[in-house]
């Protein structure tokens, strides 16, 4: 008998000495100097994380390059809107990893019989002073905020998406046509409240309603509508959306192809004011229509092969500069200064032929609606602006995809800008991009 337990107790230490050699095994072990002592990627990575709470971290790494037939800035790299060089010939190629993504979520204990989450996302895209350098990024904010949740409700409170335009272009540029006929989607201090309303298992209401950031008030001079020191919200702006969702079409897949979404139909829209020194209050507003349709449905709700998306949107705004949806805030002189006004289409279709390749295409337009209010006081205002895109990627497993997209991008001009022969900027970009999602 003792024979016997000895026997066993010396196997289930050698496994658990053997689970214990497995669990600190370090990583690159074909790397100098020896990884018994190197630090980072050259010793042992893998370390548990831990909180009072739950904690997750996510993110992805992503390698861009592009290619410009007219030189547009470093930005995404490479700006897919507003403002291009009109008659510009100069070409560039750029590269960069700055838009690499890292995210905190937690999940805390309950309140009122909520679930409590937040959530911390960055990029790299923060100022510097060499924008330029891609070995001097700094760490910018996107998402912060703290939710209760119950079944049908939720309270938000932080930084998150503006409630107006829920639209984002499925682009691998990742200002996902801001400027071009889809808001630029700011991440903006907020709170907000959801209530759904289900009729039946497949079909449901969701009201959202929020008091947000006015980020109207980012106005500046090189707009020619005031500075930022003249031209400041007078209230918080207030936005809702009211969406319809219906699982009678089935499911196919939505933002990225990182989820598949039921048709949701619905409308968005945004009030709010701004004081102008020595010009009277300017009342700035936007409202729209957004789409998402299965045309052609999952099979199992699971797989993306053999399936299409229609995604829509269509707005009318007046002072949203700064979320893209009109190229300048204000229009004429003071004390008589307005909103400008601007509308904007959108639409794409996405089709998976396979589980892991994805084709998109989709075209947006931005449109000025006062155009004779604004050549009086800028003669060189952007009539319209215009893209056509088109994007493959293709998942090599669940972490790894890569991708590549033409773009074909235009501004025209009232008349033309100061130094140049043409009215109209274009240009053509060519972008591939490799992911690890994480």
């Amino acid at each position: 008998m003792f024979k016997k337990v000895s026997i066993s107790t010396t196997a289930l230490l050698l496994v658990a000495v053997a689970g214990q050699a497995e669990e600190q095994r370090p990583y690159n072990c074909d790397f100098s100097p020896s990884c018994e002592v190197a630090p980072g990627v050259y010793g042992a990575m893998a370390s548990p994380v831990t909180s009072k709470f739950n904690l997750s971290i996510g993110g992805y790494v992503k390698l861009d390059y592009v290619h410009n037939s007219n030189a547009v800035g470093p930005l995404s790299p490479g700006a897919p809107g507003g403002g291009l060089p009109a008659g510009g010939s100069k070409e560039e190629s750029l590269f960069t990893a700055k838009q690499s993504r890292l995210w905190f979520k937690v999940s805390g204990p309950t309140l009122f019989g909520a679930k409590t989450n937040a959530l911390i996302e960055g990029d790299f895209y923060g100022g510097t002073t060499i924008p330029s350098s891609n070995d001097m990024p700094n760490l910018r904010l996107r998402h912060a905020y703290g939710s209760m949740d119950w079944k049908d409700t939720q309270v938000l409170f932080g930084q998150f998406w503006d409630i107006f335009g829920p639209a984002a272009a499925d682009t691998i540029d990742f200002r996902q046509g801001a400027t071009t006929g889809a808001p630029s989607n700011p991440r903006v201090p907020q709170v907000r409240l959801t209530q759904k309303i289900n009729f039946n298992p497949d079909n449901s209401l969701k009201l959202v309603l929020g008091v947000q950031q006015p980020v109207q008030d980012a106005a500046v001079a090189a707009d020619g509508s005031s500075s930022r020191s003249a031209g400041y919200g007078d209230m918080v702006n207030v936005a809702g959306q009211v969406v319809y969702s219906s699982k009678a079409l089935g499911v196919s897949p939505g933002f990225m192809g990182l989820g598949l979404s039921p048709m949701q139909i619905g409308l968005f829209g945004l009030v709010g004011n701004q004081k102008i020194d020595g010009n009277h209050d300017v009342d700035v507003w936007g409202y729209g229509v957004y789409a998402f349709v299965p045309l052609v449905k999952s099979r199992d709700g699971k797989h993306r092969d053999m399936t299409l998306s229609l995604e829509a949107q269509a707005y009318q705004a007046a002072g949203l500069e700064v979320q893209g949806a009109s190229s300048v805030a204000l229009t004429g002189t003071t004390p008589d200064k307005t909103a400008a006004k601007a509308y904007g289409v959108y639409g794409q279709l996405k089709f998976y032929p396979t589980q892991d390749l994805g084709i998109t295409g989709g075209y947006m337009r931005r449109n000025a609606l006062n155009y004779a209010s604004y050549r009086a006081t800028n003669a060189a205002f952007e009539e319209y602006n215009e893209l056509i895109y088109g994007n493959l990627t293709y998942d090599l497993n669940a972490a790894i995809r890569l991708a590549a997209e033409f773009e074909h991008m235009s501004t025209r001009y009232a008349s033309n800008p100061t130094g140049t022969t043409s009215d109209l900027g274009q240009n053509n970009c060519v972008r591939v991009a490799a992911y690890y999602f994480f």
